[in-house]
């Protein structure tokens, strides 16, 4: 596994970044005209630049500090994405029946955290692993549940003590971070351009766990 600080990235720099997922996709276009796409990827990466979060000096010398302790590259961390870090509505509101996570059989008492998109043609079930602590409800049946299971905030599993009946629909709702990188060993920063306005380029990248 790799190497992974459970930490959180300057929150109010986040909140500011620019960027999103990024797929990869294969195409031939073909002598008729016609073209043959093929995903490369089953989950999409998403990417930042952190730089255009950064409103001030003491802001930048956090983002200096946070990478020197992350060794560049080496070590991952938790980013927060404005846009999409809850299980319901970007505003974060969370109920335990926002996403289905699989049906009881009366044997399987583990379930992976995931959030849909879409529903209509083909939709996409992108597995959470980094939930926010404490954020996390659980529904069985549409019914929220006070006790009786278990999450773990490093992988997004939830286990039930006891297996959940057969066909019982086991839901959650939740906040979540993407586990990220940066995406560059060296900060190249010009503070008299910074002082200019010039955003500095700080890239992050979304990683495998």
């Amino acid at each position: 596994m790799p190497a992974f600080h459970d930490i959180l990235f300057p929150l109010d720099v986040a909140l500011g970044a620019r960027g999103g997922p990024e797929r990869k996709t294969e195409i031939v276009s073909l002598g008729s005209g016609r073209e043959e796409r093929n995903a490369r990827w089953a989950h999409s990466r998403r990417r930042w630049n952190a730089g255009y979060g950064v409103k001030s000096l003491t802001a930048l010398a956090g983002v200096v500090a946070f990478f020197e302790e992350r060794r560049g590259r080496l070590y991952g961390f938790r980013w927060r994405d404005r846009l999409d870090h809850a299980s319901g509505p970007p505003d974060g509101a969370v109920a335990a029946t926002d996403q289905p996570l699989g049906v009881g059989d009366g044997i399987r008492t583990a379930f992976q955290l995931v959030k849909t998109y879409g529903g209509a043609h083909a939709p996409y079930v992108r597995p959470i692993v980094k939930p926010v602590a404490g954020s996390v409800q659980v529904a069985l049946g549409g019914v929220a549940q006070a006790a009786g299971f278990a999450v773990d905030s490093a992988t997004g599993l939830v286990t039930f003590a006891a297996a959940p009946a057969m066909g019982v629909v086991v839901s959650a709702g939740f906040l979540f971070d993407v586990p990220v990188r940066f995406d560059a060993d060296r900060l190249d920063i010009d503070l008299s351009a910074f002082a200019a306005g010039e955003i500095p380029s700080i890239p992050v990248v979304e990683i495998r766990l």
